[in-house]
């Protein structure tokens, strides 16, 4: 039976409330790991009885949860359980007996946004559709439980970014994807016609696999990708962010920041129902102010006013 995976990293005095928001949204399971040991330490591993506490400072916990379970209602409810707590570095993973990759690709066909974007699993036979030198084909290896174009916060920025270079907005420019996760909006940008992409995530992994997906797309050399913390101080012309409503709304000044003055954002990963306190927030610095709708999640875009 297959799983869902959420793991994240928190000190020992927060572990109670972690695990309590875990459980109260339905998690199948609780695991405690030393974060500081090494996996294969025999000790490393704890699952608590009712009452004990693990004795380490730094801990990672992993919960299991059914395989059809949408990784950003999770978290968004985890938010909602406990707002106090840091819920961004939280990872999702597959965990099967079998190979959960390949069944990713036997399971996914290639999807279509828009008019000419396209996203194929890696090694799936292109669609007849699909060739054609306007397509704007991204071959996708699917290493991280995001960015598949699957999920509807994704299939909406990247409808967003297939509008922009229809208009031909796009031509010539330099994109930032924050929160990049597997690199799936920068790259359908240069497929589009960017000139060069960065991408910024707090999660290495993501930028791992955002480097080598964008290798296999031929585009290596047109994107850079940064820790939050070693990204550089500069504008753009096209910004994207795919991230929770509530980190959405605590960057704010930040994502402002990167959005030159008569630039494009646009801002997805939030609910439906969220939308009117981020538009107020992000009315401060952003004109023309659009809600687009798919299913149960919404993504607002915008232009920046003059600084």
């Amino acid at each position: 039976m297959p799983f869902l995976e959420i793991s994240l990293r928190c000190r020992e005095s927060e572990q109670p409330r972690y695990e309590n928001a875990l459980e109260d949204i339905g998690a199948l399971a609780v695991t405690m790991l030393d974060a500081d040991a090494g996996t294969t330490d025999e000790h490393a591993i704890l699952e608590p009885g009712v009452g004990e506490t693990p004795l380490w400072d730094s801990l990672t916990l992993t919960a299991l949860f059914p395989d059809d379970a949408d990784p950003l209602l999770l978290l968004a409810a985890l938010e909602a359980f406990d707002p106090g707590l840091d819920w961004s570095r939280a990872g999702f993973r597959k965990v099967d007996d079998q190979d959960w990759e390949r069944a990713w690709m036997d399971q996914y066909a290639p999807l279509r946004f828009g008019a000419r974007t396209w996203i194929v699993p890696w090694n799936h036979a292109l669609p007849e559709e699909a060739d054609d030198p306007q397509a704007a084909v991204v071959r996708l290896d699917p290493g991280l439980a995001f960015g598949s174009g699957t999920h509807p916060t994704t299939s909406l920025c990247l409808q967003w970014l297939d509008a922009l270079s229809a208009a031909g907005e796009l031509q010539g420019a330099t994109v930032l994807d924050f929160g990049c996760g597997s690199g799936i909006l920068a790259l359908a940008a240069l497929k589009l016609g960017a000139a060069r992409a960065v991408g910024v995530d707090n999660d290495p992994q993501a930028l791992t696999a955002t480097l080598d997906n964008a290798e296999r797309n031929g585009v290596g050399e047109r994107i850079a990708a940064f820790m939050p913390e070693q990204e550089p101080d500069a504008t753009y012309p096209i910004v994207v962010a795919n991230i929770l409503a509530t980190a959405l709304h605590a960057l704010a000044g930040t994502l402002a920041a990167r959005v030159a003055a008569g630039g494009k954002i646009a801002l997805s990963g939030i609910l439906h129902g969220q939308e009117p306190e981020l538009l107020q927030r992000y009315g401060e610095n952003f004109a023309d102010l659009r809600v687009a709708r798919e299913g149960d999640w919404v993504r607002i875009d915008g232009v920046r006013k003059p600084v």
